[in-house]
């Protein structure tokens, strides 16, 4: 099914506007629940419960897992800090707390524990990585924000396999303080991943097959895989594999229907929902990708696998690029692994108004829409054939009739995609490298 191995080259291709949805998060939590303070000898949590600081001047303080830098923070115990046990950090301002030792057996995952302080409102923070001693730090995943007195839980996916330290940062200043309690970093484990997984990259949004998860429900394909907001009534975002033999002469079966194999508590969106709406049903994963049989057709017009799409945007900008990505496939000797979704409220389609709901309110329309695709020459052992000489292109653009015909005009950083999503990307991919691949801005 493959060739031989050949240097990888990388395409990542993603779509949205200027304009930043900060109500994103990544990995929501319905029930959260604080992560116990134990741990094993696959992982070391910090629970806070050891040490003292007061006051918010910058100090270092020796806690259960070693020493850390505490700047505009302490360790609060009053009532109103929010904790598992008697103890936890408290930041306020743009301050921090930093790792001044490293994990020597790495990390593949980190979850901490958040609350707002007392009646302080919202504020964002970020998790940030040093595999440098400390001497730079990059962040890692998404914007999260605090707005709950409860402490619940976030997950972030490292995958570094060498030392590593921590930081945790507050990003929004201003005299609000978070609570960060019960950090447990999971050592590294190697990555396994088929070659051909759907989700060779990573799962972005950590989506899981729990009815819990209902707006990051993880539906698994036979020809693809999704994230699914039951809220939205469209995907967080599709991910698959295309190589030359997905690609074949079966016809385009317009074949749009509910998906049926949606909980029955969610609402299943119907083929004439967007009837009149001035928006196209937007593929995620495009029929043209799944042409080796009438089934692998037909399995694209699931409406679960649509969006409310510009026509515009749809038939010619978007089309154009999927057109690109399978050109590479097909005359270069590569495949692809591809991932789309989509974030933001209100776009403008053939009616020229902002709409933000259609269906009742059952479909929420996007304001912006990504893409990403890596390109590698076909062969095998796929995760060890991307490197930092990989080619990234990142691309922005709105969900609005009046977007620019060439998709190549709105080529970005990978970085600011997930910095708009609050998604994790690339997370399969090794750290180092995929620190490298983020910040590139294609100009080819």
């Amino acid at each position: 099914m493959k060739a031989g191995l050949l240097a990888a080259s990388l395409i990542v291709i993603l779509f949205a506007s200027c304009k930043k949805d900060n109500n994103v998060q990544p990995n929501p939590t319905p029930t959260p629940t604080p992560t116990p303070p134990s741990s094993t000898s696959s992982s070391i949590i910090e629970d806070f419960e050891k040490g003292t600081k007061t006051t918010y001047p910058a100090a270092n303080v020796t806690l259960n897992t070693g020493v850390w830098n505490f700047t505009d923070a302490l360790i609060g115990t009053s009532s109103s800090d929010a904790k598992a046990g008697s103890q936890s950090a408290r930041i306020t301002n743009t301050g921090a707390i930093t790792m001044n030792f490293d994990v020597d057996s790495g990390a593949s995952t980190v979850t901490i524990n958040h609350a707002v302080y007392g009646s302080d409102g919202a504020s964002t923070w970020g998790l940030f990585a040093s595999i440098d001693g400390g001497s730079t730090f990059t962040q890692v995943g998404g914007t999260i924000t605090s707005s709950s007195t409860v402490l619940s839980p976030v997950n972030f996916t490292l995958n570094i396999s060498g030392k590593v330290r921590l930081q945790i940062q507050k990003l929004s200043g201003g005299a609000n303080q978070i609570n960060i309690d019960n950090i447990t970093i999971n050592y590294y484990t190697p990555i396994s991943v088929p070659d051909n997984d759907h989700l060779l990259l990573g799962n972005p949004s950590d989506a899981k097959t729990t009815l819990e998860s209902g707006n990051n429900y993880l539906m698994i394909k036979s020809y693809y895989k999704l994230s699914y907001n039951s809220s939205r009534g469209t995907p967080n975002w599709v991910s698959w594999h295309l190589y030359t033999g997905d690609l074949g002469t079966a016809s385009r079966s317009n074949n749009f229907r509910p998906d049926s194999t949606l909980p029955p508590s969610f609402y299943w969106v119907l083929q004439t929902d967007y009837s009149g709406s001035g928006f196209d049903r937007g593929h995620n994963c495009p029929s043209a990708d799944r042409t080796s049989s009438n089934e692998a057709n037909a399995a694209t017009f699931l409406m679960s696998n649509m969006i409310p799409q510009a026509p515009n945007n749809n038939q010619i900008t978007w089309g154009r690029m999927e057109d690109s990505i399978r050109s590479y496939v097909t005359n270069q000797s590569n495949e692809a692994f591809i991932q789309m979704g989509s974030y933001g409220i209100g776009g403008i389609g053939s009616s020229g108004s902002v709409t933000n709901t259609i269906a009742g309110g059952n479909v929420t329309v996007p304001a912006y829409i990504w893409k990403l695709a890596v390109i590698l020459p076909n062969g095998n052992n796929d995760l060890n054939r991307i490197d930092t000489n990989a080619r990234v292109i990142a691309v922005i653009i709105p969900n609005i009739n009046s977007v620019n015909s060439n998709w190549k005009t709105y080529r970005t950083s990978v970085n600011a995609i997930q910095a708009a999503t609050g998604y994790s990307f690339m997370t399969n991919v090794p750290f180092a490298i995929r620190k490298v691949l983020m910040a590139k801005v294609d100009t080819k």
